[in-house]
């Protein structure tokens, strides 16, 4: 059963190719406007390294909740994991070379003159933002390492050892990745805003990312299938993984919601005038289609266990999510950092390029190891799954 994906040298030309249209978009936009595209290298590195962290604890929980019908696909969320340390990296350079570009507190004259930003600047600090951001990093990477280690050696020695190993430290894992990953969006994105916080903002977030990676995840499911590989893939399968969509579709606008209602309903300048400069200064359009995107059209379209068993259904809807985690990212970036509602060549060359990045990489891992893991406890349940 043993199967490795293959990458063709076409596809690797593509995302060269796409890598070049980044770095041409990168150079001319730091002629023509450093600041904004610093937001959107920003935006990007971020959005790219939390796919990753968001298919790295989809991951976890099939361990953790000792899942039985995805086992057949766990080496593509193993691969999109092994995005994190590339994206970590990719998202340092902004957080060393572009943080007076972008972050309002990282300049002491203003800090000097900002109360508010002095009571913050023992945390909100750019040394000791890198601290924490290294033992973040640090600790993601290798958590997600080991957890590709013991997969790895399964495949080899077989038997439940590396199973039971992987099982408990995903619960480890996904411990580590609720405290930092919440903390280190506090630091990458709501501190734009600074004299903006919400107790919401950091989970909101969290919930996107799994959303996301998950959608990212059926994706590379899918095409993988219109390969020829993944030919166990039924509409059993694709009907888990469209509640998977489905109720993280839920949790996000619940999420989007929670945030919106509770600042309105308060009424405490400090706190709207996050929402205020989205609904009047110009940023109204993408503001209310982030919430048709990722909630309302996943919600309602796959309501229908036809269309949530429906391959070509399915793949329509994560590309439309890859969308909405992308409009999600500009709205929590642009109106704090370069307050231009704007979409050109910056935008789409620099997507363009960190997706070339995120394709070769991934696609890279994937091809490393055999695509359906050799001795997987489970992996016959996965393999005969009907259950719905």
């Amino acid at each position: 059963m043993e199967n490795k994906v293959i990458i063709s040298s076409k596809f690797k030309n593509i995302t060269f190719g796409l890598i070049g249209i980044g770095i041409i978009a990168l150079i001319v936009g730091f002629i023509d406007n450093p600041q904004r595209t610093w937001a959107n290298y920003l935006l990007n590195s971020y959005y790219f390294l939390s796919l990753g962290i968001g298919a790295s604890f989809f991951l976890a929980i099939q361990y953790i909740s000792q899942s039985g019908w995805s086992a057949m696909f766990r080496r593509v969320p193993e691969a999109i994991g092994s995005f994190v340390p590339v994206g970590a990296i990719l998202l340092s350079l902004v957080l060393i070379f572009g943080v007076h570009s972008i972050y309002h507190w990282s300049h002491a004259e203003e800090v000097a003159k900002d109360e508010l930003l002095q009571h913050k600047s023992p945390y909100l600090n750019i040394p000791f933002m890198l601290i924490r951001y290294v033992i973040f990093v640090g600790l993601w990477v290798f958590m997600i390492t080991l957890l590709r280690k013991f997969s790895l050696l399964e495949d080899i020695h077989g038997g439940t050892e590396y199973f039971v190993k992987s099982e408990f430290y995903s619960k480890v894992f996904i411990f580590i990745l609720g405290f930092s990953f919440t903390l280190g969006t506090i630091d990458w994105i709501m501190s734009i805003n600074a004299h903006w916080f919400s107790t919401l903002f950091s989970i909101k977030n969290f919930v996107s990312a799994f959303y996301h990676g998950s959608a990212t995840i059926v994706l590379m499911v899918i095409v993988l299938n219109r390969f020829g590989y993944f030919p166990q893939l039924t509409k059993y399968h694709l009907h888990d993984f469209s509640r998977y969509i489905f109720i993280l579709s839920i949790m996000y606008g619940y999420m989007w919601y929670a945030q919106y209602m509770l600042i309105w309903y308060a009424n405490i300048p400090e706190e709207t005038i996050y929402y205020t400069k989205l609904v009047q200064g110009g940023w109204l359009f993408p503001f209310y289609l982030d919430i048709i995107i990722n909630w309302a059209f996943p919600f309602s379209f796959l309501l229908l266990n036809k269309i949530a068993k429906n391959k070509n259904a399915l793949l329509f809807t994560v590309i439309i999510l890859f969308i909405g985690q992308w409009l999600d990212l500009y709205l929590q970036i642009m109106p704090g950092s370069t307050n231009v509602n704007a979409f050109g060549y910056i935008e789409i060359g620099t997507y363009l390029g960190f997706l070339g990045i995120f394709a070769f990489v991934v696609t890279r891992s994937l091809s490393k190891a055999s695509l359906i893991p050799q001795n997987h406890p489970y992996l016959q349940e996965s393999l005969a799954h009907k259950t719905h």
